[in-house]
């Protein structure tokens, strides 16, 4: 289990990286092109909101299928639910406690195309 938390500590959160950090990705939809973080994604039993989890809130626009998990108090976003699959979650990489900014930096970020998502295709 590996944890993550908010800029301010008020929330902590357990995970379990069964595939580890090999696939990391930056979204281009626009929440996450202001956001910038890197993501990986976890199943949903994978979570686990171990403190603060009354400060989270989030944030939901366009189909509301997805939600975009953020302290209330510093703002950091934690993790999303995600629209392609609600039964797992994205987690910001950059939350991971261990994780230096070295190593953040230089992670291979490959672009899901979150701006052209198939569910906002027109027929």
């Amino acid at each position: 289990m590996e944890k993550l938390n908010c800029h301010c500590g008020q929330i902590e959160i357990e995970v379990n990286l069964t595939k580890g950090l090999e696939d990391l990705y930056r979204c281009n939809c626009s929440m996450c092109k202001r956001k910038g973080a890197i993501s990986t994604v976890i199943d949903k039993k994978d979570l686990k909101v171990t403190k603060g989890e009354e400060l989270l809130k989030f944030y939901q626009f366009n189909t509301n299928v997805a939600k975009h998990y953020f302290c209330t108090n510093c703002g950091i976003y934690t993790h999303n639910q995600r629209r392609a699959d609600p039964n797992t979650y994205g987690i910001n990489v950059g939350c991971l406690n261990g994780i230096t900014e070295d190593e953040l930096f230089k992670f291979r970020v490959r672009i899901n195309d979150g701006y052209n998502h198939i569910l906002d295709r027109k027929k």
